[in-house]
């Protein structure tokens, strides 16, 4: 696990840094827990927990009561078994030829979501004897998933092998972030229909959206993941998680420039007033989206200002176009002295929400998460009870 706030590290130095507060973390997910009803909590930690670190956000969570843990990767279900020794652990792109030994040897629960699988899962079975699996059925979404009506015939299917044991029958909603969908509640009654034909099958439909539509979404088990790690879920409703993740970025140089002069690549934006520009450690390789500049950006339709910054108390807005490693803020507006050369300006976080960032860049915050790149240097608040 990565160092904790009082072991010395680089973090106070670093260009780049990013604060992960676990204990922010596990009560999303003690509130999450709470709105489940009924229904158990999991917890989704794929892409590296959203990009903030499986092995100390999956240890967390473990610690705060989660039992159920939703990976995308075998790989990944191998490294957190390490931090949840007594979990179940969901691979949900399933298993495939050649990582039965991931499976087996770390105790994963492959997701199967087609006939094919299914026709590989029976043969280790015959080789390898009892394992638990489960299923993803598509109701509506057209991604992953057997067809309702496969899934229907599997059930009935008084042929299949006693050693196929399925622990979990799953599906996803594709506009749970969106209340009034009617489609919710299509997808909703046809998962009903499946649920109940797999009788004594634990089932799961919704993820952080759908636990918010309330208890006929929530089954046996819910699935929380952006919601988990701060961000939002529900479209067009107040933001009711706790900040999980800070990023934030040390100014290289702070520079004056003259009213009329151009600002970065292609000379995008041009200043209309003699300012302060604070020239800061982060780029689009860190996941600072290009699309979150400030000029310059021809596609991005829906927000015309792009990203600002927090620091000394004020938003700062991105100026000119964003690039591999700096990124230039609009400081004229603070107080002459306010800030220095090594200070740090914060991307987001508890001033600058993740989402709103992100609608900055014409994206979602799950983009600016799972894209942090390999150069900050971590700080984890410890979140253990």
């Amino acid at each position: 696990m990565a160092a904790l706030i009082d072991e010395a590290d680089n973090f106070d130095v670093a260009p780049l840094r990013l604060t992960v507060d676990l204990a922010a973390l596990c009560d999303n997910w003690r509130d999450l827990s709470r709105l489940s009803g009924r229904a158990r909590a999991g917890a989704v930690v794929k892409a590296d927990a959203y990009g903030l670190g499986i092995e100390d956000c999956g240890a967390s969570l473990y610690h705060a009561g989660a039992r159920d843990f939703f990976v995308a990767a075998a790989s990944e279900g191998a490294t957190l078994r390490a931090y949840a020794p007594e979990a179940r652990i969901f691979v949900l792109s399933g298993i495939w030829p050649g990582q039965e030994e991931h499976f087996f040897d770390n105790d994963l629960v492959p997701v199967l979501a087609s006939e094919e699988q299914l026709a590989f899962w029976m043969s280790v079975l015959a080789d390898r004897g009892d394992h638990p699996c489960a299923l993803q059925v598509d109701t509506g979404f057209n991604r992953l998933g057997l067809s309702v009506e496969e899934a229907m015939e599997l059930a009935e299917d008084v042929s299949r092998p006693a050693s196929f044991s399925p622990v979990l029958v799953l599906s996803h909603l594709h506009s749970g972030d969106t209340p009034s969908a009617e489609a919710n509640r299509a997808q909703l009654q046809r998962f009903r229909e499946v649920s109940t034909a797999f009788e004594g099958v634990e089932a799961s439909l919704s993820a952080s959206a759908g636990i918010a539509l309330g208890a006929d979404y929530h089954f046996d088990l819910t699935r929380p993941g952006i919601a988990l790690y701060g961000g939002e879920a529900v479209n067009s409703v107040a933001n009711p998680m706790r900040p999980v993740a800070t990023a934030e970025a040390r100014i290289l140089q702070i520079r004056t420039a003259s009213a009329g002069e151009t600002v970065s690549y292609g000379g995008a934006h041009r200043l209309a007033r003699d300012s302060r520009l604070a020239v800061a450690s982060v780029g689009y390789a860190d996941g600072y989206l290009r699309n979150l500049s400030g000029a310059g950006i021809a596609l991005r339709d829906s927000v015309k200002t792009g990203a600002f910054g927090f620091i000394a108390g004020h938003r700062v807005p991105v100026v000119g176009r964003i690039t591999m490693d700096l990124t230039i803020f609009d400081v004229t507006d603070l107080p002459q002295g306010a800030i220095a050369a090594g200070d740090y300006i914060e991307l987001f976080g508890h001033n600058m929400a993740l989402d709103e960032v992100a609608r900055a860049g014409g994206t979602i915050g799950y983009e600016l998460l799972t894209s942090l790149g390999l150069r900050y240097e971590r700080r984890y608040l410890d979140g253990k009870i």
